[in-house]
């Protein structure tokens, strides 16, 4: 998980080898109050099968959040088969990270999902500023692709420069986890003729 302080580390690389001034240097500095609000990703799935990570974020404190940030832990795992050109697999596909997709769209060579929230960095999503008592909503479209049972972490940022702290009331981070199950394979379901419904089962046969 690519946490703020390593986020804060990897700025003033990336800012020392442009040769100018840091890229934190007007950014806000201090703690900020936020909150998440509803946390849904559903604890049974199955391989194949898309589904949604959502975060709700709100803004509880005084001030703006200079640039509302989470960062996500587990959707990909460290495979030990040897000679894999890289070891990183993913336990979900992202078909589809936060943020609208520019209209129209750019035209480059895809090496991530589209979403307007992606950052350099390969697990943390931005969507800018969040206004005082305002919220913001994060959607992950994903696919399982890796059975058994996994821990996904999130954490909230208010910056991706590590100069500010994300905290809740208590003054604990904002932060949390899901425990999910994915099962092997979909489950058998059929349409039934006369309503258009999916049902679960395979459809009936006839004698």
């Amino acid at each position: 998980m690519l946490t703020v302080g390593t986020v804060s580390v990897l700025s003033v690389i990336a800012a020392g080898c442009g040769g100018g001034s840091r890229q934190d240097a007007h950014e806000a500095t201090g703690t900020f109050q936020m909150k998440v609000l509803r946390a849904s990703f559903p604890t049974s799935q199955s391989i194949a099968r898309p589904t949604r990570l959502e975060l709700e974020v709100s803004n509880t404190g005084s001030r703006v959040v200079p640039n509302v940030a989470v960062s996500l832990d587990s959707f990909n795992y460290t495979a030990s088969y040897p000679e894999l050109a890289a070891n990183k697999r993913p336990v979900w596909a992202i078909e589809r990270g936060p943020g609208a997709i520019a209209e129209p769209p750019v035209e480059s060579q895809e090496v991530s999902p589209p979403g307007g929230g992606q950052t350099a960095y390969l697990n943390t999503w931005a969507l800018g500023p969040l206004a005082v008592g305002a919220t913001q909503t994060f959607v992950w479209r994903v696919v399982p692709v890796k059975a058994g049972r996994h821990t996904v972490s999130f954490t909230v940022a208010a910056d991706l420069a590590g100069r500010t702290k994300a905290r809740l009331v208590s003054g604990s981070a904002v932060a949390g986890h899901f425990a999910v199950n994915i099962a092997p394979a979909p489950p058998t379901t059929h349409v039934d003729p006369n309503t258009g419904k999916i049902l679960a089962g395979a459809y009936p046969s006839t004698p």
